[in-house]
């Protein structure tokens, strides 16, 4: 056996040694809050994930915080669907308590300022054309949002 054959070997070794370490890792992981947020997308579904975050486990309960009142409301609706989804993916979770969270990543995100300068009102950045509706002048921001301006867009919402 040539030393290449050797290091080869020893370096096959090590890698299968680092893969069954992690597989270990991973299994011990099941029911453990890392877990439950690595497939929490599969288990709460794509929108509730996006606005809702598993924060504790804690004697079979789950906490979970909602980034706003009205998701905090649907979870609250979900409970009992919710606690089925966990069990399918092999969390043993009894009850869910619910609380407002607020990410940091979501509340510093674009401050007033930022979202002023982008916002599709603005004649002075977006410019001036006619809604197609009405015929009158119109940022042309909200045109290209709604397809008309928001004067249309409010009588829409009021007939609906």
């Amino acid at each position: 056996m040539t030393l290449e054959d050797l290091q080869r070997k020893t370096k096959s070794k090590r890698e299968q040694s680092i893969y069954v370490c992690l597989e270990e890792i991973k299994s011990a992981w099941k029911g453990n809050i890392g877990a439950l947020i690595k497939d929490w997308v599969k288990i709460a579904g794509e929108q509730l994930a996006l606005n809702c975050t598993p924060l504790n486990i804690q004697k079979k309960v789950l906490t979970v915080g909602a980034s706003h009142p009205q998701w905090r409301q649907a979870l609250q609706y979900n409970r009992l669907e919710l606690i089925e989804s966990l069990k399918k993916y092999g969390y043993q979770i009894k009850e869910i308590r619910i609380k407002q969270y607020y990410p940091s990543d979501i509340v510093f995100r674009e401050s007033e300022k930022e979202i002023w300068e982008k916002h599709p009102s603005r004649a002075d950045k977006n410019g001036i054309t006619n809604c197609p509706i009405c015929k009158v002048p119109s940022p042309n921001g909200e045109v290209k949002l709604w397809g008309k301006c928001s004067f249309c867009r409010r009588k829409e919402l009021k007939r609906d």
